[in-house]
């Protein structure tokens, strides 16, 4: 039971390396059947990079927020960007006065619903006689069919539910503002 030499040439007995060898050398020469060059366009093996004309190619560097536009078009997010842009400019579109005391809640992009939140009961009451107004303010921004619902939400009531025992009764009275 010496050390004897396989010469079968089977890849088991040859080693890893070389049927790792012989698999990349099946993988080119499908790829080369296929019509797929396994080096670089427009490169000679062992030559230089080749050097750009004077018309724009794929290489020349492109601006930051051309590219933030591609993207926000590629993934489909056109229209929850423009209702974040709103959301970001909000008291320049509504105006100081009202921004201080009606704010941006939440924005349903499947509904196309934009859910305000106003400070008291009277600023939601002027901004729901308002919605017309604002709907085509924000349609201004965004562009028509973004935004095709507002809805105003007053303040929201503290709960008075303390424990697990409840009295029956319709509870405080207060608008809370």
């Amino acid at each position: 039971m010496g050390t004897s030499e396989d010469t079968s040439g089977s890849p088991a007995a040859s080693g890893g390396s070389d049927a790792a060898r012989e698999a990349l050398a099946r993988a080119r020469a499908a790829a080369r059947e296929r019509g797929v060059s396994s080096d670089r366009p427009g490169r000679r093996p062992g030559g230089p990079l080749p050097r750009s004309g004077p018309g724009p190619d794929g290489r020349d560097p492109v601006l930051l927020a051309d590219s933030v536009q591609r993207l926000i078009k590629d993934r489909g997010w056109t229209a929850p960007a423009a209702v974040a842009g709103v959301v970001g400019r909000w008291s320049d579109i509504v105006g100081a006065e009202i921004a201080g005391h009606v704010v941006p809640e939440t924005f349903d992009t499947d509904q196309g619903r934009l859910v305000l939140r106003a400070d008291s009961s009277a600023w939601a009451s002027v901004m729901k006689l308002q919605a017309t107004v604002l709907s085509t303010r924000i349609e201004q921004e965004v562009g028509p069919g973004v935004v095709r619902h507002v809805t105003v939400l007053g303040p929201s009531a503290p709960s008075w539910k303390h424990g697990p025992l409840r009295v029956k009764g319709r509870g405080p009275r207060d608008t809370y503002g």
